[in-house]
């Protein structure tokens, strides 16, 4: 238990000194505007880098090049009717569970992205890899948690979510299969493993797209910035 305390103690230090100079870093810069080093994911203005979600990564490798390309033409436009920009924020205005990924594909990385819910909104996330996934809902023990993890930790260590209408800020930090998040700056995920959904006998693949998961209610997202990690 107490290399355990240690730990989360060590964890938590060298991410808050991490969130701090992001802070200051971003304190007097407009929205979706990133700090040096880097990469703004949403531009503010419309959903270049993003699209609609095709199948999984299992069914997805299975489709020849012809038929991903029509099932993704299909995918987007579903993806414009409930996916819009509003007030420099992506916005989901329901009537679709289809999640909206990123065009590229990602590795390691830091992630940190703001987000807002309605009081209506429950079971919404962000899938690493595109692998759910970074939980966002109302239940008491809180946002944050790696909720379809079977054998690893899936619960949240704190609540740490503020109320329905205010933002919220995940730093997301995910390197191999492990995964750390914090939420409001308070550590919610310890360096846990990541399962993979699809194939529960396989590891969590080793790239994949970012996605917005949204079910209910309104959610938004904004401030999405990443920073990719070179791997050994």
């Amino acid at each position: 238990m107490m290399n355990r305390v240690m730990s989360i103690a060590v964890t938590a230090g060298l991410m808050a000194s991490t969130l701090t100079a992001f802070a200051a870093e971003t304190t007097d810069r407009p929205d979706n505007t990133p700090p040096e080093g880097w990469t703004a994911l949403f531009n503010g203005e419309d959903l270049t880098g993003w699209q609609g979600l095709v199948g999984n990564p299992k069914t997805r490798a299975k489709m020849s090049p012809a038929e991903l390309q029509e099932k993704q033409k299909k995918a987007d436009e579903l993806a414009a009717k409930h996916w819009v920009v509003e007030d420099g924020a992506i916005v989901y205005v329901g009537g679709s569970h289809d999640n909206l990924c990123t065009v590229k594909d990602y590795g390691d990385f830091e992630l940190v992205a703001d987000w807002r819910v309605t009081a209506k909104s429950d079971d919404s996330g962000i899938y690493l890899r595109g692998t759910p996934q970074v939980q966002i809902w109302g239940r008491p023990c809180g946002s944050g948690g790696l909720f379809n993890n079977k054998k690893n930790p899936s619960e949240p260590l704190v609540a740490a979510d503020r109320e329905p209408g205010e933002w919220n800020r995940f730093y997301i930090k995910m390197v191999g299969d492990k995964v750390t998040v914090k939420l409001n700056d308070k550590l919610v995920v310890d360096n846990v493993t990541m399962e993979n959904y699809w194939e529960r006998d396989k590891p969590i693949y080793p790239t994949g797209p970012i996605e917005l998961q949204a079910h209910g209610g309104r959610l938004s997202f904004k401030n999405i910035y990443v920073r990719e990690l070179p791997r050994e």
